[in-house]
């Protein structure tokens, strides 16, 4: 089998609502339903295969079933998987927040950094997101702003309609807010620093942790571009490749560089897919699932097929694919 339908691993942090629940689906048992991490070999959460012969697999589990060729040649030569696709509810303002690169993340947590993409899904009237500083600032003008609770002043707030794109390397100050349903690709890595949190608390009583230092160490002092040019993709990194798939009648192929990554993010219909042998193996899809497709093997090419009403699917693969 080279197609398979993953079910989620779901949180439940304070800012989400239920949206990805009753509006695309998703299963979950406790209040609130935050994020989705609908694509994710991450050691905090991981997806799992929800199809096939391998149902009941972790998708770490699946790919050393599989063996790690269902990557694709762009994949790290160890086999560490590279990213997590997540979909998120921000029913309130998530934290003000940035992530460190590699070198940063790898020298003071252990794991990797973290640039990552929004694709803005869906959003209420007047919704917008911070997207970095809003002009050349310094790390003590940050440190003031911060302490003297101005810090907002300085971010670029960026009004967010539905079929945006923003691209956000590792060091750009972000946040979503409330009003706001995104498809988020990023890195692997689980490493967040927040810098405000509107003075929230939990159940108990507590304010969140914040790392103001190790933010301000890593925090990108320049304006960022609103607009990510990435030739024919949506957007190419690095460390993924994402693009938007459109239509009622889609083919697409897939090849040995990566696998697919296929999330459904509106409409009904038939993923079918061809191997190289010409068999193939069809599955209905609806909005909020999440697909993956093996890699072919070397020097192939296999086709697949997306079928059906109003569909709009956000497809990721692994590295820069031309």
């Amino acid at each position: 089998m080279a197609v398979v339908r993953l079910k989620p691993f779901c949180t439940d942090y304070i800012w989400g609502g239920n949206k990805l629940r009753t509006d695309f689906g998703i299963e979950y048992d406790k209040e609130r339903l935050a994020e989705a991490w609908v694509l994710s070999c991450h050691k905090d959460g991981q997806s799992v295969i929800d199809s096939g012969e391998y149902k009941g697999l972790t998708l770490s589990e699946y790919i050393n079933e599989r063996t790690y060729k269902v990557l694709g040649t762009n994949r790290d030569p160890s086999g560490f998987f590279p990213i997590i696709t997540k979909l998120i509810d921000a029913k309130e303002n998530l934290s003000i927040q940035v992530h460190p690169d590699n070198d940063y993340a790898l020298n003071e947590e252990g794991e990797l950094g973290k640039t990552e993409m929004w694709y803005i899904v869906d959003a209420e009237k007047d919704a917008k997101i911070y997207y970095g500083v809003n002009r050349r600032t310094d790390r003590a003008e940050m440190e003031q702003m911060i302490n003297d609770g101005t810090f907002t002043e300085l971010l670029n707030a960026v009004p967010a309609k539905a079929g945006d794109c923003f691209f956000i390397p590792a060091g750009t100050i972000h946040a979503i807010c409330k009003g706001v349903i995104v498809a988020e690709v990023q890195q692997n890595s689980n490493v967040t620093y927040r810098v405000f949190d509107y003075n929230r608390t939990d159940s108990n009583g507590n304010k969140r942790e914040l790392h103001i230092s190790k933010a301000l160490d890593v925090a990108r002092c320049t304006p960022n571009y609103l607009q990510h040019h990435a030739g024919n993709h949506m957007v190419r990194c690095n460390f993924f490749t994402a693009d938007i798939l459109r239509g009622s009648n889609i083919t697409d192929m897939v090849t040995e560089k990566s696998f697919v990554s296929l999330v459904v993010l509106s409409g009904e219909g038939k993923l079918i897919h061809e191997d190289k042998d010409g068999v193939e193996t069809v599955m209905q899809v609806r909005k909020g699932e999440s697909y993956f497709i093996d890699a072919a093997e070397s020097d192939t090419v296999e086709s697949y097929k997306l079928i059906g009403e109003n569909l709009n699917v956000l497809k990721t693969q692994i590295g820069k694919v031309d």
